[in-house]
């Protein structure tokens, strides 16, 4: 099976509920890309996936998870010279928000 060929780091984020943040701390300009599990096994695959973020070009970012689910988080040097090093930290979701039922 085909693997991105480029080094990442893996963050699994588990399930979380929608409007948590995460924050990712970054050494360096890196991609951050946000993605469902399914995104996640299609990334691994080299297949067409959709994800939440981008180039990141400060430290820290914050990203709001849109909707409750597994997510993961990948930090990656695609277009860049190396792999930064990260951290990421969940903050949890503001409290008395709305969630849908």
């Amino acid at each position: 099976m085909p693997k991105p060929n480029f080094r990442f780091t893996h963050y699994d984020l588990h399930e979380q509920r929608a409007g948590t943040v995460i924050e990712v701390t970054l050494n360096a300009v890196n991609n951050v890309r946000l993605m469902t599990a399914p995104n996640y096994q299609r990334f691994t695959e080299v297949l067409d996936f959709k994800y939440i973020g981008g180039v990141a070009k400060k430290s820290p970012i914050r990203v709001v998870l849109p909707e409750s689910g597994h997510w993961h988080l990948i930090v990656d040097m695609e277009g860049h010279h190396g792999l930064a090093e990260s951290a990421v930290k969940v903050i949890a979701a503001p409290a008395g928000q709305k969630h849908a039922s």
